[in-house]
């Protein structure tokens, strides 16, 4: 199962502002033990959000919202996918990043195939 894991922005983060040596060393290592226990996809950090924007269309109208964003806390800082046995072990892996963080992280199951499968139900847990 693929499970993406996220990190949080912060206001250094949306600063522009580099995390510590601590932090960058500690996720640098559980990245480097996800790619060494072989279930590692990916893993990429984003640029802040005053980079960005959102995008919204309604009745074929679209409108284009240059970021800042106000709400940091809801914001992307960057995200990982792993192939996992379960959601617990994709939870200990996110509990690690946490901790290398100092900050909240959010697991989230990525949508297969088979969860669309007719006796399956729409988007099991």
């Amino acid at each position: 199962m693929r499970y993406m894991i996220i990190n949080k922005a912060d206001v250094d983060t949306e600063a522009g502002r580099m995390v510590s040596q601590q932090v960058a060393e500690g996720v640098g290592k559980v990245i480097d033990d996800l790619s060494k226990a072989g279930v590692l996809l990916f893993a990429e950090g984003v640029h802040r959000s005053g980079l960005g924007a959102r995008v919204k269309v309604a009745e074929g109208k679209r409108t284009v919202t240059d970021g800042p964003f106000a709400e940091t806390k809801e914001l992307i800082g960057g995200i990982i996918v792993v192939d996992v046995r379960s959601k617990d072990e994709a939870v200990e892996w996110a509990a690690r990043l946490a901790e290398a963080l100092g900050n909240e992280v959010e697991v989230r199951r990525v949508v297969e195939e088979a969860d669309f499968a007719p006796d399956a139900g729409l988007f099991l847990a």
